[in-house]
């Protein structure tokens, strides 16, 4: 893995020319020219996120005089521009933030059905799902929460709005030079682009984008302009609702002025658990990982894992065990709370989590047909960033549009992308989705309701102060990989950048399989095997972001899968 890569284009002498009078933070950011770091340390601040570009925001924004906070909403704004496959305002999320007075704070603004969605809406005559209408287009997406989060975000910044969204604006209108990477996702997807889009967007060009490409959104620009001017009605109201409501009609979208007029954010209630001497927070639902990951870590703690090394076939063994009861649990119990009676206390408690390991045989391999949900009497493109201050405020953000660019879907003359979240429903009892989830009636389509989420944003404490923030993107990967990590930190004693980049696995219950980078070793593979696994070698699961903090040090770590980032000081 090498440490960092240097992008200088001959564009990078237009920069002053170009950008006139720019905000103190936008100068500070040199759009043509910029360096991927995935290490930094230091002692004051930390930024880790998907682009370069917008940690290095972040960090302006802090040595400006901002908290975690403030850069936590300016490098979530400047991912909006400058990583579109997920980046997003078109989308929605979770932010998790411990603020330096002991305070925790979960923020949901996760996209919601509209109003005319339909519990049946993707089912033919047949009652046969059609997920190709759930995954890609108009009708897959739900109504955008990222701009509505943000604001709710502000109460607890110290800078003004304005200030913190300029450098997005900066960014979008006078354009950023693409890396080799951004620059193939885009190539791509250039067909998937031209099917679903009624006005051709600023990401399909004739010939083929290469790196130092230089990508100018001025509709996207405008849109950001109006939520500076106006505010969460700069979106939500006006002349940008409008825009989404008629691309919404051009193609059989259900989306409407009255759907966004509405949408709120909710500021929801922590889930805190302990693990050993430590406290992890983490996001409640419809958050799948705020069950998930306290049951997941209830389940090894009292295990032995530390003796068995690190992917150990043993390790490997007993964690996917675990993880395949967890997810076996969310395709029944998880859905809206608001919707749907979720016996969240039950599934989260240590007696419970011993309860579902009593049929654990660490010598051979469970079954997904046997091993089904517990009893309870009477429920991939995504993008992650890590924030910590000076002061003791820490922020963990996982934002989505769900697939990579979401439904394909640019809004015509508002130049961002809708996501295809409705996909994150049960479209139908049974019926995987596209990262191979299945679910029940806990998460069914509703009018106003949340479709259920894998994003596991998460901040650990270590004597009451922050000591990790961490969170991925993934699909279903996602929760697996932050319970993962914490393992690798945790019990395996490992560096912020070992946990990142040492090769990750997965289990979801159903496909009964192992999923496994490449770099998981044969002889491990090998001893599953002979356990009884299927074993399925895959491509790159997540790309985590860790900040870890002691003894008065920051290791800001980005994952080395990606253009991924980290910047300091």
């Amino acid at each position: 893995m090498k440490a960092s890569y240097l992008y200088t284009f001959p564009l990078v002498l237009l920069s002053t020319a170009c950008f006139g009078q720019r905000t103190a933070i936008a100068a500070a950011v040199n759009p043509y020219e910029y360096t991927i770091q995935k290490k930094i340390t230091g002692s004051t601040g930390a930024v880790v996120s998907a682009h370069p570009l917008a940690s290095e925001i972040g960090i302006v924004v802090m040595k400006q005089g901002g908290n975690a906070i403030d850069a936590a909403i300016a490098t979530q704004l400047a991912l909006a521009v400058v990583y579109p496959a997920a980046g997003n305002i078109g989308g929605g999320g979770f932010t998790v933030i411990r603020l330096a007075n002991g305070s925790n704070v979960t923020i949901d603004y996760r996209e919601k059905a509209p109003a005319k969605a339909n519990r049946d809406m993707y089912l033919d005559k047949q009652g046969n799902a059609q997920t190709e209408l759930s995954q890609n287009g108009h009708l897959s997406s739900g109504v955008p929460g990222t701009i509505a989060g943000l604001f709710d975000c502000m109460k607890y910044a110290s800078l003004p709005f304005k200030k913190l969204i300029q450098p997005a604006i900066d960014l979008a209108e006078k354009g950023f030079v693409i890396t080799e990477a951004e620059a193939r996702s885009l190539n791509s997807h250039q067909a998937i682009f031209t099917k679903y889009n009624t006005v051709t967007p600023v990401f399909v060009k004739q010939t083929n984008w290469k790196a130092g490409d230089t990508l100018v959104q001025r509709d996207l620009a405008n849109t950001l302009k109006r939520i500076r001017d106006k505010g969460k009605a700069g979106f939500y109201e006006g002349e940008t609702a409008r825009l989404i409501v008629e691309e919404m009609k051009r193609a059989n979208g259900i989306i409407s002025y009255d759907d966004l007029k509405k949408y709120e954010a909710k500021e929801r209630e922590p889930v805190v658990f302990d693990y050993k001497t430590y406290k992890i927070i983490t996001m409640p639902l419809p958050s799948s990982g705020g069950v998930l990951l306290p049951q997941m870590m209830h389940m090894i703690e009292d295990k032995p894992v530390k003796e068995y090394g690190f992917l150990s076939a043993q390790a490997v063994q007993l964690m996917t065990e675990i993880e395949r009861r967890a997810y076996a649990d969310r395709a029944k119990f998880l859905g809206d709370v608001d919707f749907y009676k979720v016996p969240v206390k039950k599934l989260t408690s240590k007696a419970y989590a011993a309860e579902r390991m009593k049929d654990y045989n660490p010598q051979m391999a469970g079954t997904s047909q046997a091993i089904q949900a517990g009893t309870i009497p009477e429920s991939e493109e995504t993008t992650h960033f890590s924030v910590c201050d000076k002061n003791g405020n820490a922020v963990s953000v996982t934002t989505t549009l769900n697939g990579g660019y979401g439904s394909s879907t640019v809004v015509g003359g508002a130049g961002f992308f809708l996501n295809n979240e409705m996909d994150d429903f049960s479209i139908k009892p049974g019926v995987p989705n596209m990262y191979g989830a299945v679910g029940a009636d806990a998460n069914a389509i509703a009018p106003g309701k949340r479709m259920l989420s894998s994003m596991t944003p998460t901040i650990v404490l270590k004597n009451n102060k922050p000591y990790v923030v961490v969170g991925t993107p993934g699909g279903t990967t996602i929760t697996t990989s932050v319970f993962q990590t914490l393992v690798d930190i945790l019990e395996f004693e490992m560096s912020a950048e070992d946990a990142v980049n040492k090769p990750k696995f997965h289990h979801q219950w159903l496909p009964d399989q192992i999923d496994v980078e490449a770099a998981v070793p044969q002889a491990v593979r090998q001893q599953l095997q002979q356990m009884g696994y299927k074993v399925i070698q895959r491509g790159n699961i997540g790309r985590t972001e860790v900040i870890k903090m002691e003894n008065g040090q920051i290791e800001a770590v980005a994952d080395g899968r990606g253009d991924d980032s980290a910047a300091g000081y």
